[in-house]
């Protein structure tokens, strides 16, 4: 996940809208999985894979990230977590790479890299921001490289050997407004995140809005903020 925004929201990102909507999104696309060991690439804090710790059936979870200071033990709801810079082969069945390869000049390697260390039939569940019409300030402070298609970032996932179960799109339903302030500061890419802290009512309204996107978010092949590819080892 991105550490930026992480910052920006500090304690209250469980709270967030964006950040709330978008693990309900997450345990709907991993649910039926029932995962018992998570891999967390470019994991930061941990925070979704301690939401599907706290809200699933997985016993144990290891986050990896090179920014992290130390290595470092934790748990959740009494589950042990695990903080790395680094991992060897490891028999995890789910790994999450969440609004991570936007990041990294080389997308098809860093999957390539962590499938090789996780055992046949392991899933991964991949998050990118989607559409390149979309390109800000936004994304120039978050240090992206790019935005993704939805063919595109399946792409990536097969040339990394993987066979892609499903994707689709998620936040449609706010996409229209956020496509057009990004549209009417179109040019404008001065770095600065478009990220903050709404009040109770507007955060309560955006939660709801996306809430109710959650039955159709499976079939959504069309638009939305952000692309989620579900894809399996073979």
């Amino acid at each position: 996940m991105d550490l930026k925004e992480e910052d920006i929201l500090g304690a209250d990102i469980g709270r967030h809208w964006y950040y709330r909507s978008k693990a309900a999104a997450l345990r709907r696309a991993v649910g039926h999985l029932q995962p018992k060991r998570l891999l967390d690439v470019g994991a930061g804090s941990g925070f979704f894979l301690r939401h599907l710790l706290a809200e699933g059936g997985a016993q144990s979870a290891l986050c990896v990230d090179i920014g992290y200071a130390t290595d470092r033990d934790d748990s959740v709801a009494g589950k042990p977590v695990l903080y790395r810079r680094d991992t060897g082969p490891t028999d995890c069945d789910l790994v999450l790479m969440m609004d991570v390869l936007e990041h990294v000049d080389d997308d098809v390697g860093l999957v390539r890299h962590y499938a090789a260390k996780v055992p046949s039939g392991a899933h991964f569940l991949a998050t990118v921001p989607a559409f390149r019409f979309l390109w800000s300030g936004h994304d120039v402070f978050l240090e992206h490289k790019r935005r993704y298609r939805l063919p595109e970032i399946e792409t990536t996932m097969r040339e990394a050997g993987l066979e892609v179960v499903h994707g689709a799109y998620y936040f449609a339903f706010v996409f229209p407004l956020a496509a057009a302030v990004r549209l009417a500061s179109r040019g404008n890419v001065e770095p600065r995140s478009s990220l903050k802290m709404h009040g109770p009512l507007t955060n309560a309204l955006l939660t709801v809005t996306c809430a109710v996107e959650l039955p159709l978010f499976a079939f959504n092949r069309i638009a939305g903020l952000s692309a989620f590819v579900l894809a399996k080892k073979p």
